[in-house]
C-alpha cells in the first residue's frame, strides 16, 4: 500500500465537486468512521470502484476492508455491466485466497 499522502491525493480526485475531507473518506474506507459528508462506506467504495483501476483500489484500501466491502450486493449496485463482471471475478478469487 502507498503512503497516506499519496492515498489522500488519489481520493481527492473523486471529491473535486464536493466539500468533503479526503481524510474523512479514508477513515470511512478503513472502517473507522461511518460517514464522510453524505457518503457511507458502501457508497464511497462504489465510487472508488467506478473511478479507479483495480491496482489503484488496492493501493487505496487495505485488503481486509476490500474483502469485507466487496459483496455480491455491492457489485450488483455498480452501474456498468463490465465492472460487475470484473469485480465478481475478483471477489471469487479473493474468497479462494482466504
Amino acid at each position: 500500500m502507498i503512503d497516506y499522502e499519496a492515498r489522500l491525493a488519489i481520493i481527492r480526485k473523486i471529491l473535486w465537486d464536493y466539500n468533503i475531507s479526503g481524510e474523512d473518506c479514508i477513515s470511512v474506507l478503513e472502517g473507522k468512521q461511518l460517514f464522510a459528508g453524505h457518503y457511507n462506506e458502501q457508497n464511497l467504495f462504489i465510487k472508488v470502484l467506478e473511478s479507479f483501476p483495480w491496482y489503484t483500489v488496492m493501493d487505496l484500501i487495505p485488503m481486509d476492508r476490500i474483502r469485507a466491502l466487496l459483496t455480491e450486493e455491492l457489485i450488483n449496485k455498480l452501474r456498468a455491466e463490465q465492472l460487475k463482471k470484473r469485480y465478481e471475478f475478483i471477489r471469487a478469487r479473493l474468497s479462494e485466497a482466504v
